[in-house]
């Protein structure tokens, strides 16, 4: 591809191997149109969307498992997607949301990479309400909260596309806003647990995370944030 260097990889997760093209390295900017710049999308961080994180990995692995049957699922923040193929796989109703230009011409080629049909795909500015976007049973994301003013932003989106019963699962790498985000989202009337993520990935390296948990039913009560 013109202007950047790219590289395929294959991920297995439970089992299951998903080729994935992605970026050859986290060095690179290609924005000859300045539609990134446009954006806000900085030279530092336009090739993060083009690297499988830990985080991504293990939010992958927890799709596995998870009941998305015919469920309305978002992931935000998506990047490569690797969640999001898991899920679209077993046969969850997905859509992929992020704001980088390339992340559609990506997933266009995982999705033929893995022979699996059409997904999907809405640009999302967590600051804006998206009417299109619609709302979902089960939103997804991971490694989210790392800048100072997004854990009211983030959680003022996701309230605006959750289902009136929905469950919102994060995982995170203990990044410092997360108290933050978790009592945004009580003050938002979602019940709240954590558990530890820490795990060992397929490539050997110990992760170190939590999974955030959040759900909005009938029986919704606050809980208090670790």
């Amino acid at each position: 591809m013109s202007g950047y260097r790219t590289k395929y990889q294959t991920v297995t997760i439970g089992g299951t191997d998903f080729h994935i093209q992605s970026l050859k390295d986290a060095q690179q900017y290609h924005d000859p149109e300045g539609e990134a710049e446009r954006l806000g999308i900085s030279p530092e961080s336009w090739p993060l969307f083009g690297q499988i994180w830990p985080s991504s990995h293990v939010l992958a692995t927890a799709m596995h498992t998870m009941d998305v049957q015919g469920k309305r699922v978002l992931e935000l923040g998506a990047g490569l997607a690797l969640a999001s193929l898991v899920v679209h796989s077993r046969g969850g109703n997905m859509t992929v949301s992020d704001y980088h230009p390339l992340i559609p011409t990506f997933l266009t080629e995982n999705l033929r990479l893995n022979q699996l049909g059409p997904i999907k795909y809405q640009s999302a500015d967590w600051s804006r309400t998206d009417l299109e976007l619609g709302q979902f049973d089960l939103i997804i994301g991971s490694d989210l909260i790392y800048e100072r003013d997004q854990p009211a932003i983030l959680a003022d989106f996701i309230d605006r596309h959750s289902a009136d019963q929905v469950e919102i699962l994060i995982v995170d790498p203990d990044r410092r806003q997360r108290s933050r985000f978790c009592r945004e989202m009580q003050e938002l009337e979602y019940s709240y647990t954590m558990s530890r993520a820490d795990c060992i990935l397929n490539s050997g390296e110990a992760y170190k995370g939590s999974f955030l948990h959040f759900r909005r039913d009938e029986a919704t009560a606050g809980l208090t944030c670790h």
